[in-house]
């Protein structure tokens, strides 16, 4: 693949979408291939963005050939869009599908191109089935697929949803790859002084957009029992990452479960340069969420060497090992209380700590840069 054009989001888009993106192509740039990205004049309408901003305020990242060029809801773009990428034949475009919204765009650019009978589709798939449901998905998605000849996808559960659309078209299975670009550990000491906590605390991190299927209400809950036990005496929950819904339904569960004082609350969008300080504080990640497919935020966790304790949804427990880099429990109270008091036991954090350096290895831009060739190279086109 020596042209290709990554179809998606970037600069000036925030956010770990984005940022996916945007390693993929440094990583293809480095393997000799020439890569432009073309990404959104408008992504979302603001009537259907639930957080503050779609944007950047960082610098433009160097390097990097990015054009603002696609509109998510202006059928005329894409015909046009596709019209010039069909004229510039890449052997490859590269999309990142995460949500149906995105599936009448970016299924008809892809016809469009992908009829110059050179250019074919790839798409590395985080959801086939969103966490939250419409009546569109299934004829949106339907209609993206149709315009897709293969995938890579990072988890056991996408693959059986994407069967259930194509069981004909190439399709591989890679990780999710570690997210690289937050910067190195500092230690504790230095986070708590940037993020203004008390050293002496120990501290647990739930991260990322909060939104009712990743489990907060689980995790508060079984902080409740956990306090109720006396175990979290010296230790404190921070909750960093923008609601994108609810935030008043878990304000009033903190407040009557008598937690105010227990819970460190950044509700904002957390900023790239400021991720290393919350998984430097921290000794553990939570992830108590209802459902998933698969999450950016434990590849965060590895790259930070963070040990984890995630609920046993979606491939969670593909990526994070029982026992060896955490732990896997079930979407209950009691079960992740459990294992929040058996993760401060004996040696259990610098067992999981040890363990992550090799784990790790696992999780290689490279590798899913292999996984993208090869799929292409798999695609037969009549």
């Amino acid at each position: 693949m020596k042209k290709i054009t990554v179809l998606g989001p970037a600069y000036p888009y925030r956010g770990g979408l984005a940022s996916i993106m945007e390693i993929l192509a440094r990583t293809f740039i480095s393997r000799g291939s020439s890569v432009n990205i073309k990404t959104f004049t408008v992504q979302y309408p603001n009537f259907l963005f639930p957080g503050k901003s779609q944007f950047s305020d960082a610098e433009p990242p160097v390097g990097l050939d990015i054009k603002r060029c696609v509109s998510t809801v202006n059928p005329f773009n894409w015909i046009k869009v596709g019209l010039q990428i069909r004229r510039e034949r890449p052997d490859v475009i590269l999309m990142k599908y995460w949500t149906p919204f995105m599936g009448p765009c970016f299924g008809t650019i892809a016809r469009i191109a992908r009829s110059n009978g050179h250019t074919k589709t790839v798409v590395q798939i985080d959801n086939v089935i969103p966490h939250e449901h419409h009546l569109s998905d299934r004829i949106f998605t339907s209609y993206f697929i149709g315009g897709v000849d293969g995938f890579v996808y990072m988890s056991q559960q996408v693959k059986d949803d994407l069967d259930k659309f194509t069981k004909t078209k190439p399709s591989l299975f890679s990780p999710h790859p570690l997210f690289v670009n937050f910067g190195e550990r500092v230690s504790k000491e230095v986070a708590c002084k940037k993020l203004e906590l008390d050293p002496e605390v120990e501290y647990s991190l739930f991260f990322g957009i909060i939104r009712d299927y990743k489990g907060l209400d689980l995790l508060l809950d079984a902080w409740k029992e956990l306090k109720s036990r006396g175990k979290t005496k010296g230790r404190k929950l921070i909750v960093a990452g923008e609601f994108y819904y609810n935030k008043g339904k878990y304000v009033d569960m903190i407040t009557k479960s008598d937690l105010v004082d227990d819970i460190v609350m950044h509700d904002y969008f957390i900023k790239d340069d400021f991720v290393k300080y919350f998984f430097s504080v921290a000794d553990v990640l939570i992830q108590p969420y209802w459902s998933a497919t698969q999450s950016g935020v434990t590849q965060i966790a590895y790259n930070f060497e963070l040990p984890m304790i995630v609920t046993n949804v979606g491939g969670l427990s593909e990526i994070v090992p029982n026992d060896v880099v955490g732990y896997v429990t079930e979407t209950n109270v009691d079960s992740i209380a459990e294992a929040y008091e058996k993760f401060y036991e004996g040696d259990n954090a610098e067992r999981f700590r040890a363990n992550m350096k090799r784990e790790k290895l696992r999780f290689s831009w490279e590798s899913m840069a292999d996984k993208l060739t090869e799929v292409h190279n798999l695609i037969k086109r009549s």
